[in-house]
């Protein structure tokens, strides 16, 4: 009985390791090559179509990204609607850049029916929103099928901006990404904004005697109080990098070495020594080769980030309308 048990503990480990590897190698550069030659030009222009309309949909782009492959994978299950899917989560509250991704699916329906997945949309619409906020550029290996699935009630276990370090790591860690990942995505806070509720108790509540967190600099946080009053409005939105909130840089890593940080998930990762070396070398001119490395890595970990959990045609499907599963 245990040497049957043994061999078949085994034999299932095998199946899932073949598993994870099939469903890796499913993903290839120019996927759509042959079925659908204009696919990514066709995300690209959508993209640049809603950017020169609104900048700011390109940190919602990659927010929204990111925040499917967390859940499910990166399958588009973020963008199916309905009062339990993951967009009721209250961690996507806020979540933009849907419309975008509908024009692309739109269009894309027209041109090659049935062939071009949501999920594939969105990691493409991500690289091109980077790629336009003065940002790299990345081959994205595409063939991701779409989920069938979108449940808000696992939405519970996305990074949070209260998260210790440790936290954030057993989180990116559960995805197979290391705290070399977590720190180079995080990045992503060089453009976006935040509202005031989730960084306001630094400023004022942080500890029982009302003081204010010590890791802000001095100079910084009269500039926050400023901008967050203790009565004010807390739906108001800050800029998460406030150096070059509207630029794919390394601003916001000099800022976390200078105690310039906004959500404090993002400044303990300072104070943590493994995270603290990669925000030393992204943050150095000599060591991030004038930010040369950080665009280069950055790339390199969306692509690990965009192939977490991708579905394949066994679990998934191409969407006509990205909003809902085809019936």
């Amino acid at each position: 009985m245990g040497v049957y048990l043994g061999i078949y503990c085994y034999v299932m480990i095998i199946v899932l390791v073949l598993g994870k590897e099939v469903r890796s190698q499913s993903l290839k550069n120019g996927y759509y090559s042959a079925s659908c030659p204009r696919a990514e030009s066709i995300v690209r222009s959508t993209v640049e179509s809603h950017f020169d309309s609104d900048p700011t949909i390109s940190p919602g782009l990659l927010r929204l990204h990111f925040h499917d492959c967390f859940v499910q994978g990166c399958d588009g299950s973020v963008l199916i609607k309905g009062k339990n899917a993951e967009q009721a989560a209250l961690a996507n509250g806020g979540l933009r850049g849907f419309e975008v991704i509908d024009d692309a699916k739109a269009q894309l329906e027209l041109e090659c029916p049935g062939v071009v997945s949501c999920a594939d949309i969105l990691a493409l619409a991500a690289r091109d929103a980077v790629d336009l906020s003065s940002g790299p550029s990345w081959r994205v290996p595409t063939g991701r099928k779409d989920g069938r699935v979108s449940l808000a009630s696992e939405a519970s276990n996305l990074p949070s901006p209260f998260d210790s370090v440790a936290v954030q790591k057993q989180k990116f860690e559960a995805k197979g990404l290391d705290a070399h990942d977590l720190v180079t995505l995080l990045g992503a806070h060089t453009i976006g904004q935040t509202d005031c509720l989730f960084f306001r108790y630094r400023l004022y509540n942080y500890t029982v005697t009302g003081n204010s967190d010590p890791t802000i600099s001095r100079s910084f946080l009269t500039q926050l109080k400023t901008l967050c009053p203790p009565n004010g409005d807390p739906s108001k939105r800050v800029a998460l990098d406030i150096g070059s909130p509207s630029k794919f840089d390394v601003s916001f890593f000099k800022n976390l070495r200078d105690g310039n940080g906004i959500l404090e998930s993002d400044q303990r990762l300072w104070s943590d020594s493994e995270t603290n070396d990669v925000v030393r070398k992204y943050a150095s001119t000599i060591r991030g080769l004038l930010g040369l490395r950080f665009d280069k890595e950055f790339g390199q970990a969306m692509v690990k980030m965009s192939s977490i959990e991708v579905k394949t045609e066994v679990d998934g499907e191409v969407r006509k309308v990205c909003s809902k599963i085809n019936y």
